[in-house]
């Protein structure tokens, strides 16, 4: 009902994460998000198969009504989650990047950073090959991609997942640690500015593409 102003939210829930992403209005002037709603498999499959009177009661009970009344747009839809790598990420002339050579938790959009990473490695890896008159999918060269690549995405893939089992539960000793941990992040700067740029995808060997520089 009220706009969002470009506003993301991500609350950690006992089932996992809850966040709403922003996107842009319809052509009508809507106020439009995007949804990552983690539930336990058999509670995700009751809400899917629910009304939209019922999905939509489910989901104020979440997000609350700070922003208004709240309407489903299209149906909801459920998969699986879990930690995938796949096992090599190129062979001869073939790369997988994304989705398709990784899967992790939904966690602070960082699937998509590394995904965004994965692109930007990989340009720069074909571009600079191409100049040094070198075969761009030769399996030589996109194995520079996959070396880069492979240890930030195992260890992004681990890393989400500790964090979603040490937020998304009812454990009183580790809701006080966590608690804990948070108020220390949140009064040490130069720590909190080091968790900005993990969560911003800016950390480790950073592509050039991704800070802004050509290739």
């Amino acid at each position: 009902e009220r706009p969002h102003n470009g506003r993301a939210e991500e609350h950690f829930l006992p089932a996992g994460p809850f966040a709403t992403l922003p996107l842009k209005s319809d052509k009508d002037g809507t106020n439009r998000s995007s949804i990552v709603w983690v539930e336990r498999s058999e509670d995700a499959e009751k809400l899917v198969d629910s009304d939209d009177l019922v999905f939509e009661h489910e989901l104020e009970q979440r997000f609350g009504l700070k922003l208004g009344e709240i309407r489903v747009a299209d149906r909801p839809r459920a998969w699986p989650l879990g930690l995938t790598i796949a096992r090599d990420f190129v062979a001869p002339r073939i790369a997988l990047a994304g989705d398709a050579a990784h899967g992790i938790h939904p966690i602070a959009g960082q699937g998509l950073n590394l995904g965004f990473k994965d692109v930007a490695a990989l340009a720069e890896v074909v571009v600079e090959a191409d100049r040094l008159g070198q075969d761009v999918g030769a399996l030589d060269v996109l194995e520079r991609y996959q070396q880069w690549r492979r240890f930030d995405t195992l260890q992004m893939g681990i890393t989400t997942d500790v964090l979603n089992r040490l937020f998304s539960n009812d454990i009183g000793p580790l809701r006080a640690v966590r608690d804990i941990g948070l108020g220390l992040v949140e009064r040490m700067p130069r720590l909190k500015d080091f968790f900005i740029r993990q969560a911003s995808g800016l950390s480790g060997d950073t592509p050039k593409l991704l800070k802004g520089e050509a290739i």
